[in-house]
């Protein structure tokens, strides 16, 4: 007989987790386990990265998910390495071989042409991407052994740093930073690259260095996370105005807090701010700030937005005062 599972003992837990995802799980995957080890009631993310990509992944807990949907616009930074010669059918190293040619460019050809991609460019998406067409995934398309018509995409290439280069050799390839907009497709940007070339590529590796203002060296691992004792993991967790770097900050005293937060506007002498992060102080310490939720200011009004709950703001400063203490 098997033995009875043991049952999670959820808990309410507000913030960011910074994750550096591993290798060969999905984006979903990685934000369960997570919310496993620190026992979360609500968690989210702020946008996937492919199962054979690895690198930072903001997770999302508690009241930090009302605010998810800001990161997705974020600018993004990736590492990738183009294996040149080789095409496949996912345009990773994870489909088969369709075409193989000789690599015969110059490294001033690499050089050019890397160029040529810089700016804002249109993207055609992949049929193995998360992509939905009438209401399906494009890749349960190509599942099936289907292509369907896709609209290009227009996306701004930032900045691309050559970071290696090979020509010669068994296995001819690019290794490539790319900080780009979001919704850039690496794998489609990796192949493009490659008929540029004039000899097709792949990508045989992707991480995500950077994402808005989040850097995968203060990312933490399944493992390091897995680790470290239970207090000690929520200790991991960045406060939830962290995904707010863009916004202006305004304080309401104890009774301007409690009209904002029934969502009520305030007069005050604001100037106009499309983006505002709205605190209060903290009933059992005035001299400290808690988030109350976001806001835009127009004609003298600060006109809310999102708003965090009464009971959310209690448990982040219950959260708070347990790990003070």
């Amino acid at each position: 007989m098997h033995a009875p599972r043991t049952r999670v003992q959820r808990r309410p837990v507000h913030g960011v987790l910074l994750l550096d995802k591993p290798l060969g799980l999905s984006s979903n995957q990685a934000l369960q386990k997570a919310k496993w080890l620190l026992r979360a009631e609500k968690a989210g993310h702020t946008g996937t990265l492919d199962p054979l990509a690895t690198g930072v992944l903001p997770l999302c807990f508690g009241a930090a998910t009302k605010f998810s949907q800001l990161h997705l616009d974020a600018d993004k930074v990736y590492e990738t390495t183009v294996r040149l010669g080789v095409r496949t059918a996912t345009a990773d190293a994870e489909g088969d071989v369709i075409d193989t040619r000789p690599v015969t460019c110059t490294p001033g050809q690499v050089v050019e042409v890397l160029d040529r991609f810089m700016g804002e460019i249109h993207q055609v998406p992949p049929m193995h991407s998360a992509l939905k067409k009438d209401g399906k995934a494009l890749y349960e398309y190509a599942r099936d052994g289907e292509t369907v018509e896709r609209e290009p995409r227009r996306v701004t290439i930032h900045a691309i740093e050559l970071l290696d280069m090979r020509l010669q050799g068994d296995a001819p390839h690019l290794t490539l930073r790319v900080a780009c907009s979001k919704g850039t497709y690496i794998r489609t940007l990796g192949e493009d690259i490659g008929e540029a070339l004039a000899c097709g590529g792949h990508l045989t590796a992707l991480r995500r260095v950077a994402t808005g203002p989040f850097d995968v060296a203060d990312a933490i691992t399944l493992d390091s996370l897995e680790a470290l004792g239970e207090s000690e993991r929520l200790d991991a967790l960045r406060p939830v105005e962290s995904l707010l770097p863009g916004h202006e900050r305004v304080m309401l005293d104890a009774e301007h807090a409690g009209r904002f937060l029934s969502g009520v506007r305030r007069r005050g002498d604001w100037p106009d701010q499309p983006h505002v992060a709205v605190f209060g102080p903290a009933p059992a310490d005035p001299q400290a700030a808690v988030l109350l939720g976001t806001a835009h200011t127009q004609g003298g009004e600060l006109i809310p937005g999102r708003l965090l709950s009464p009971t959310d703001i209690q448990q982040i400063l219950d959260l708070s005062e347990a790990q003070a203490s």
